[in-house]
């Protein structure tokens, strides 16, 4: 099959080339899914898991992407509730070879039904934001309606699905990010925008949540936003900003079945939409991935247009 593979860490997405791989063979519990579309992170090359598997172990060359929408082709030893055929959508596990192939072999916990009328490319964008946003305001941060929550790049791939979901659960929504981006996230549904660049964020007072995706010396700045008994969550390393009474949560999200099922049946009916960037086909991904134009939204391949 053909697929992207990373061999040098240092040398990053430049290092990628597109390679003839073996097909994957379906392991007890898992799925092999002829991939239609996937995702790719930015910065997923700086993720460990990306060159070493659960025993720390170099386990290059190894295939990135975690984002997958595409159709059952096989069924491993012990694995139910999906069939051959099936149109599915779900996330990888970080440690295993990615979605940037013709196929991958998945867990099947890991994967969930992506409905006909749901675009491969659209369900391919949804699983890592859409599981990120959630589990981060509810898991997390324990959102409830008639809150305030901050929420930082709010015209973002994750800070968009965040802000929807704030403002379905009733939450009063606050987002920040470049002056350039203020019209983008007031169309995904915060009610006042802080310009980074040029206004002060200490100005917006006391909130009950911040939902970071931008760490370091913002993410420090933010713990001085929350009120007693406020939380700060973030995707972007841990906080030491030494208040009391308030809370940091740094974490990693997880794939979930059900949840992710719930995000497509919101996308599917208009509740929500998802904000994807470039698309390109998988012959292409290389000269994307190293665009030198900065690139807005969820990065798509098309591996079978």
């Amino acid at each position: 099959m053909k697929a992207i593979i990373v061999t040098d860490q240092a040398a990053g997405i430049a290092g990628m080339q597109l390679t003839e791989r073996p097909d994957p063979e379906a392991g007890i519990n898992d799925v092999i899914v002829r991939v239609h579309a996937s995702g790719f992170t930015w910065d997923e090359l700086s993720w460990p898991s990306t060159w070493i598997d659960r025993q720390g172990a170099d386990r290059t060359p190894s295939i990135p992407g975690h984002e997958v929408a595409g159709v059952v082709t096989a069924l491993g030893y012990g694995t139910t509730g999906l069939s051959v055929g099936q149109r599915v959508v779900g996330l990888t596990d970080w440690y295993r070879d990615g979605t940037l192939a013709e196929y991958v072999a998945i867990e099947a916990r890991n994967i969930t039904p992506l409905p006909g009328d749901v675009d491969f490319a659209v369900g391919a964008s949804l699983p890592m934001s859409g599981l990120t946003a959630w589990q981060g305001l509810f898991d997390h941060g324990r959102l409830k309606s008639g809150q305030s929550v901050v929420v930082h790049g709010a015209a973002g791939v994750v800070g968009s699905m965040a802000t929807q979901l704030a403002r379905q659960q009733g939450a009063y929504v606050i987002g920040t990010g470049r002056s350039a981006h203020r019209q983008m996230a007031f169309g995904f549904g915060v009610q006042e925008f802080v310009d980074l660049e040029k206004e002060a964020l200490e100005d917006v007072g006391d909130v009950d949540l911040v939902f970071d995706v931008l760490g370091g010396e913002i993410a420090k700045r933010s713990a001085g936003l929350l009120r007693p008994g406020g939380t700060l969550v973030t995707i972007a390393g841990p906080v030491d900003a030494g208040l009391v009474n308030r809370l940091t949560v740094d974490f990693v999200v997880e794939s979930d079945r059900a949840l992710l099922s719930e995000i497509v049946q919101r996308v599917r009916d208009g509740r929500m939409r998802t904000h994807i960037g470039k698309v390109a086909a998988l012959d292409d991904a290389v000269s994307t991935f190293n665009a030198s134009e900065r690139i807005n939204g969820k990065t798509i391949i098309e591996v079978r247009p």
